[in-house]
């Protein structure tokens, strides 16, 4: 290689997916790398212009991808990969790149794509993961007001990490011998009621008819009826193994310009067929995601329907988690198929109501729901702020959002989220309060952080509009931080709440377990390893006067910017967190309940090693809690 090309390589081996390449595959595209130098604010491609034949990689600078209407959709720094997407679709480009500074990108064309990225599995699961992942949420165009309109918006703006499931292909293939007649192959296909007959040799695939090869071979009369198939099959077929992604199949059809694949036990022609997977089971496949089903929450009117639909979303995250999706990126699919739900039983309540909505109000969600890592079917947390009215007008004004709040949630347990068992919801009174009521209960709170006010503290302070009016939502957060900003003390009190589950071994390094009750012997994950870091997490936060980031995991990265002496301590927190979530989930949807209890006979001995491994990240975050509050003296 020259030069150049060397310096290009020794660039693009470092991330991935130019690291999972082979390095001859590696060398190739970097021969063949173009380098592009983009002055600030210059365009490497504009929306609606057609796609090019190329994707593009960061190699210094900063490269934004905006929407049509000139809003920042995402950033692309070092390493990071644009253009493919839009490669993958062809047609025109839905986003403009512009230079936020002078950058230099390389461009890839989508031959080398094909000849070295796509044949490497690892390589194209990783690339379509992060075409997933590279789409955030977009802002609405209503800063004030959300509804199931703005979260089916939302839901376009993922990939639904769609080309990472696991393709349900046909699992009973009509097959027919060489020797078959093409009359006899094309009966046997409309007897079926199938668009391919698969050739095969002791059930080893050895070609392919279509219904493509019957008008294009039979009906013109290049070869007769009854000649044999193997005459006019497509040979040698392209086969996968049954594990075939998506995002694999997609790739196969446009590289390869087929529309069927063969199914074969390894993956290829030499093992014996298990099944074939066309063009059509993609677009089923493609009709059952998370923007689909958010569709059909806009437009269904029954809420047994919406029941069936967070089912289905249900077999989404099993697949999800089969697939070892990232796990943030499932918890957001999931978040916003709940709210979207939440918001259309909503509509219909207020719909529903003998009168109209007497001033504005919020739905909020709180708890784990409000930190978006409800990914199982668990008990319902919410609440409900409406606006303040005239003294005398508050009670009836309660009175109909209690009424609205009791259909919400009875509508929410029908759909399959129970009522919370200590009735932290919107419909008990507590928690149904005018802005004004929720800012002095804060205050309260705050001013007596006794052992029950610490506690709802913890669950009400992560709370995240669902629908409704934002602005009453940001005045009650700014309450929060006003009281908290007259009563610093208040922090070492929830510092104090944050380290009374200290990590969940014993002096043996044994597991702690419940002691006595319905799960005696069983291993609490909810309460002794994530809520640790979830309070850590709210309290750091807290305390550095960060108003916008209720998750946890955005916390923590959050916190690894504004303190980056902390950054590899809170990096442990993160990961740590993310392997309790996608712990927790797994165990839940295995066993069908909320994955919190586990039995630790259940766990195998690296299992148990990976929660070992999270419980020292425990250790080293109160630590540093227990020093920067100065908590010595309140233990």
């Amino acid at each position: 290689m020259n030069t150049i090309a060397e310096r290009i390589y020794d660039f693009l081996k470092g991330f991935p997916p130019f690291s999972m390449l082979a390095p001859e595959n590696l060398r190739a595209i970097c021969k063949s790398v173009e380098v592009h130098y983009v002055e600030k604010d210059s365009f490497v491609f504009k929306t609606n212009e057609l796609v090019k034949d190329t994707f593009y990689v960061v190699k210094d600078g900063d490269i934004g991808l905006f929407s049509a209407n000139n809003e920042l959709v995402d950033e692309c720094d070092e390493g990071d990969i644009f253009g493919l997407r839009a490669l993958m679709r062809q047609g025109t480009y839905v986003l403009s790149a512009k230079a936020i500074e002078e950058s230099i990108v390389y461009s890839i064309s989508s031959k080398l794509f094909d000849d070295h990225i796509a044949p490497t599995p690892e390589a194209s699961k990783y690339l379509m993961s992060n075409l997933a992942s590279n789409y955030r949420k977009s802002h609405n165009e209503d800063h004030n007001h959300t509804n199931i309109s703005s979260l089916e918006n939302t839901a376009s703006g993922f990939t639904d990490l769609l080309e990472e499931q696991t393709a349900d292909y046909s699992k009973n293939p009509i097959v027919c011998s060489p020797e078959t007649s093409i009359k006899e192959a094309a009966t046997l296909m409309t007897e079926k009621r199938v668009g391919s007959i698969i050739i095969t040799h002791k059930n080893k695939p050895l070609g392919i008819i279509t219904d493509k090869d019957l008008r294009t071979k039979i009906a013109t009369g290049t070869f007769s009826i009854h000649d044999q198939v193997k005459d006019i099959m497509s040979s040698p077929v392209i086969t996968y193994p049954t594990n075939i992604t998506v995002a694999e199949a997609q790739i196969a059809m446009i590289k390869h310009k087929i529309t069927h694949l063969c199914i074969t036990e390894d993956g290829t022609v030499n093992s014996e067929l298990t099944g074939i997977l066309s063009e059509h089971d993609i677009i089923v496949i493609r009709e059952n995601n998370a923007s689909v089903l958010i569709k059909e929450i806009k437009r269904t009117k029954s809420v047994n329907d919406l029941k069936q639909i967070r089912l289905r979303a249900q077999k989404l995250l099993n697949r999800y988690i089969e697939q070892q999706i990232p796990i943030t990126f499932a918890s957001k699919i999931i978040t916003e198929i709940n709210n979207s739900i939440t918001c259309k039983l909503i509509e219909n309540a207020v719909n529903s109501m003998p009168t109209s909505v007497p001033t504005s109000f919020a739905w909020l969600a709180i708890g784990s729901q409000g930190r978006e890592e409800q990914l199982l079917l668990t008990d319902q947390d919410n609440s409900l702020v409406f606006n303040d009215v005239p003294k005398k007008d508050l009670q009836k004004t309660q009175s109909y959002f209690l009424e609205l709040s009791k259909k919400v949630t009875q509508d929410l347990n029908t759909v399959g989220f129970e009522f919370c068992p200590a009735n932290m919801m919107a419909s008990n009174p507590k928690w149904c309060l005018s802005l004004l009521q929720w800012k002095a209960q804060f205050k309260r709170w705050i001013t007596s952080p006794d052992q029950d006010h610490l506690m709802l503290c913890t669950i009400l302070f992560d709370f995240e509009p669902i629908y409704g009016n934002k602005e009453l939502v940001d005045e009650m957060a700014e309450g929060i931080f006003d009281s908290i900003s007259h009563h610093e003390i208040f922090l070492n009190h929830l510092g104090v709440n944050a380290l009374k589950n200290p990590p969940p071994l014993s002096f043996f390094r044994q597991f702690l377990v419940e002691q006595s009750g319905e799960h005696k012997d069983q291993f609490d994950i909810k309460a002794r390893a994530m809520m640790p870091l979830v309070d850590a997490a709210r309290l750091l936060i807290l305390s550095n006067n960060i108003k916008s980031h209720n998750n946890t995991i955005l916390r923590y990265k959050k916190l690894m910017e504004l303190e980056p002496q902390n950054k590899d301590l809170y990096n442990d927190a993160l990961l740590a967190f993310k392997n309790l979530l996608q712990f927790r989930t797994e165990q839940g949807l295995k066993h069908h309940d909320s994955g919190r209890f586990i039995d630790l006979k259940s766990l195998s001995k690296v299992n148990r090693l990976q929660l070992k491994n999270c419980f020292k990240t425990i250790k080293d975050i109160q630590e540093l809690i227990l020093v920067r509050f100065n908590l010595s003296q309140f233990l």
